[in-house]
């Protein structure tokens, strides 16, 4: 029993920095890729930051422990950052652009630890398997690279309110996209049920096992 607590504690320990990057990270993405398309919301709330404060979500906080802690993958969220369409253009075509650029970053987070974990292989064995410091970081860029391509494969999930459902909404004819975007007040609960019912487990884990292979064998690991 002690053993598994103390693991628990190991995994959440280890799972803090990249989880929490990357959950900030993608919320300041959508706000970046909106100022880019003329919405000063988001800029203008202080939401543009890696400061975790203004992004903080006490239920997805809440989430990320639970999942560090019990789940077979981990996640949470952070506050959704502010948009409005009006300031845009091409309200379709900018929402698209916006909704996109979260999945899109962890995708890069994803990456970006593959590149560290494989220059922190170049350092000795004794520091790899018998520092605590070594230990640490090589765990830390493994389940960054594992949790940042969850948040995306979650995120690319096409529910809305995920964002997945959101591209899919901006894909569809109006029409279509009108009726899908109706069902998006049931959405929470329909994540809810797919998570309780271990559908999303099976949905999700060959998708971020097929990631993880694949990002491995690009970065020579």
């Amino acid at each position: 029993m002690f053993e598994n607590i103390s693991e628990s504690i190991t995994r959440l320990a280890v799972s803090f920095v990249p989880v929490l990057l990357g959950i900030i990270m993608h919320e300041v993405a959508h706000g970046w890729a909106a100022l880019r398309r003329g919405d000063p919301t988001a800029y203008m709330l202080g939401r543009l930051t890696l400061n975790p404060v203004p992004h903080i979500d006490p239920m997805g906080m809440g989430m990320f422990v639970f999942t560090a802690l019990f789940s077979p993958f981990v996640f949470g969220w952070a506050k959704p950052v502010p948009i409005n369409p009006r300031y845009f253009r091409n309200p379709r075509k900018d929402m698209l652009f916006v909704t996109a650029a979260g999945p899109l970053t962890n995708i890069l987070l994803a990456l970006s630890f593959a590149a560290a974990l494989r220059l922190l292989l170049f350092a000795p064995d004794s520091f790899l398997l018998y520092n605590p410091v070594g230990k640490y970081l090589l765990q830390m860029f493994q389940v960054g690279i594992i949790a940042n391509f969850t948040l995306a494969w979650i995120n690319l999930i096409p529910i809305p309110p995920l964002d997945g459902g959101h591209i899919l909404e901006g894909l569809l004819p109006r029409r279509a996209a009108l009726w899908f975007s109706s069902i998006e007040r049931y959405g929470f609960l329909i994540v809810v049920v797919l998570l309780a019912s271990g559908l999303m487990s099976s949905i999700l884990l060959p998708l971020i096992r097929g990631s993880w292979n694949i990002t491995l064998k690009l970065f020579g690991i």
